[in-house]
């Protein structure tokens, strides 16, 4: 899994007003839930969290946010706000979360090679394009792969074709398609 240091500043300010004189000082307000206390709010520098944000986003990432004057906190990205117009950000949601406790996650599926039934005039059909697997935070994998190279017209792989460390743990359903070669269909 990747992970990524951010720094950040507690903030006192709230309201509707008081995050646009943040926005304008170059700031992104930002908020932590979890972890069983009350809610922190954050200011994060904007330039440096969207350079960030685009390296992690929408990928499987354990932020420790370095909060000044306050805890390092293990965090994952929630939900980020961002101007329509302008593409500037707005608001970032962060969840606090225990390392040391085992949690799912939807990882990426990766197909290598070229299948012998596509050489042979068949075409390949992806039915699952990511996978469930639950285990510790840090252990689990940026992508699974699954190489297709020995597929021949009519066959299928499963999800339980997935080689996984013994540390982690299948979710999704193990019988489930995620690939398969056929004949082409029209002409």
């Amino acid at each position: 899994m990747l992970q990524v240091e951010m720094s950040a500043s507690l903030r006192t300010v709230t309201g509707k007003g008081a995050m646009r004189q943040l926005r304008l000082q170059g700031k992104t307000p930002a908020v932590v839930y979890g972890g069983g206390a009350a809610a922190v709010p954050l200011a994060l520098d904007s330039k440096v969290m969207m350079q960030q944000l685009l390296e992690i986003y929408r990928q499987n990432a354990v932020v420790t946010l370095k909060v000044e004057g306050d805890k390092e906190r293990h965090v994952l990205l929630g939900e980020v706000q961002t101007d329509p117009v302008r593409d500037t950000l707005i608001h970032a949601d962060f969840c606090e979360i225990d390392l040391q406790k085992p949690r799912c996650f939807n990882v990426p599926l990766v197909f290598t090679g070229v299948a012998k039934g596509v050489d042979f005039g068949g075409e390949m059909f992806v039915e699952h394009d990511s996978v469930a697997i639950e285990g510790l935070p840090l252990d689990i994998p940026d992508q699974c792969s699954l190489d297709v190279t020995e597929l021949k017209i009519g066959d299928h792989l499963t999800l339980g074709s997935i080689q996984l460390p013994a540390n982690l743990k299948l979710v999704s359903k193990a019988d489930s398609v995620c690939v398969k070669v056929d004949k082409k269909i029209g002409k």
